[in-house]
């Protein structure tokens, strides 16, 4: 089997080439942190039941009958079907495992155990394996609770702070905390990488949902732990800076996010308003915090004398960070205007699939995109022939 970590001259390419990945993983926090390893050079083999992954079949949207949810997280990577209901496909699974680098899962906490593919069974054959465990709630007194992202972002307080101060709470509009605990994966794997570099001893990498979850709030739960304080929901308002919100322009909300006194300063002097700097109840951060609602309707009587873009251009060249609130395609051009080049192409022909830019730059070992998201299957064939011979040998 031909490396995916090599380009077609067969160089080697991306950080992480020669590794090999046995992903065990389904819908989106795994298949996330396992295309993230995949798109620095490793080699990802995706063991999908013979139902396929869960996204696969969440549509709409589609691309040529596709579901775009699937395509999104799936990229470089290999697929074989295993049935590990069936006593050879599991052998196939096992000695899958037993050759790879790493082992990425995101089963119920347990449920690999009666097929031999447990961290401590498959540790038995592949003692210098880095073998990683996502679960929603951990696998302790949480290990029952089903770890969907929705049920992640409601328990963990998330909810509780996103939407109107007036209105229900609100889910955030991705999966977050799947997105955030696949990159906490991706960490706890490379970081037992450099330890078994070190070492020579492989180990098992936990992490869950909801304790990204708690993480990823940063200074909400921060104030839960350190100031004995609850947050609650104020919008798109912040509970420690002013102006640090949208705030109506002639045409249409512009985000203003003046973070500083130094910001703030040069934001009133692009508004022609050099009086508010000196005014005690504005002059430091927490003065305008404190009295946000006083400033406030001062800075929303001049922004909404000119376009939202006619600012933006003269309030980021002042440097004072602000931008209009866009609809994602808009952010996806931008991003393009800006020559982030955040649509790449991955495959060619008929397979040729558009998908979002790994956001990692290197300047030696770039990220590569050469297959695309596989069909159910489709490497099944040439994986088992390959497992079938000695460790170490390519086709």
């Amino acid at each position: 089997m031909t490396s995916l970590g090599e380009s077609g001259d067969g160089t080697p390419r991306g950080p992480l080439a020669g590794l090999l990945v046995a992903d065990f993983s389904r819908v989106l926090a795994g298949p996330y942190a396992t295309m993230l390893l995949a798109d620095l050079g490793a080699e990802v083999v995706k063991v999908e039941s013979p139902g396929g992954d869960d996204t696969r079949t969440w549509m709409p949207p589609v691309r040529d009958g596709v579901s775009t949810y699937y395509l999104g997280v799936n990229r470089n990577k290999r697929s074989i079907a295993l049935d590990l209901t069936d006593a050879a496909d599991v052998e196939v699974a096992r000695e899958l495992a037993r050759r790879a680098d790493i082992v990425l899962e995101n089963f119920k906490p347990g449920g690999l155990r009666k097929y031999g593919l447990d961290y401590d069974t498959v540790r038995e054959g592949n003692p210098a394996v880095v073998y990683a465990s996502i679960s929603g709630f951990g696998s302790g007194d949480g290990a029952s609770i089903p770890g969907y992202d929705l049920i992640v972002q409601a328990m963990s307080g998330l909810m509780s702070l996103t939407g109107d101060p007036e209105g229900p709470p609100y889910r955030a509009g991705i999966s977050v905390f799947d997105v955030m605990t696949g990159m906490h994966a991706t960490i706890g794997v490379l970081a037992a990488l450099h330890h078994r570099a070190a070492t020579g001893e492989g180990q098992h990498v936990e992490v869950n949902l909801f304790s990204s979850a708690l993480s990823g709030l940063v200074n909400q739960t921060s104030a839960v732990a350190a100031g004995g304080v609850v947050p609650f929901r104020m919008g798109n308002a912040h509970p420690s800076l002013f102006p640090y919100e949208p705030l109506p322009a002639a045409d249409g909300d512009l985000i203003v996010t003046a973070g500083n006194d130094g910001q703030f300063r040069r934001l009133c002097g692009v508004l022609g308003m050099p009086e508010l700097v000196d005014n005690p109840r504005f002059a430091r951060n927490q003065d305008r915090t404190a009295n946000r609602e006083e400033l406030r309707p001062l800075l929303v009587e001049r922004l909404r004398t000119r376009p939202k873009m006619e600012w933006f251009r003269e309030l980021i060249a002042a440097g004072v960070p602000c931008g209009p609130i866009n609809t994602v395609d808009a952010g996806v051009a931008f991003g393009e205007e800006i020559g982030l080049e955040p649509v790449v192409e991955v495959g060619d022909g008929d397979r040729m699939v558009p998908s979002i830019r790994n956001p990692i730059r290197f300047s030696v070992t770039e990220a590569r995109y050469d297959l695309p998201p596989p069909r159910l299957g489709e490497h099944g064939a040439e994986i088992r022939e390959w497992l079938a011979g000695p460790v170490g040998e390519t086709s």
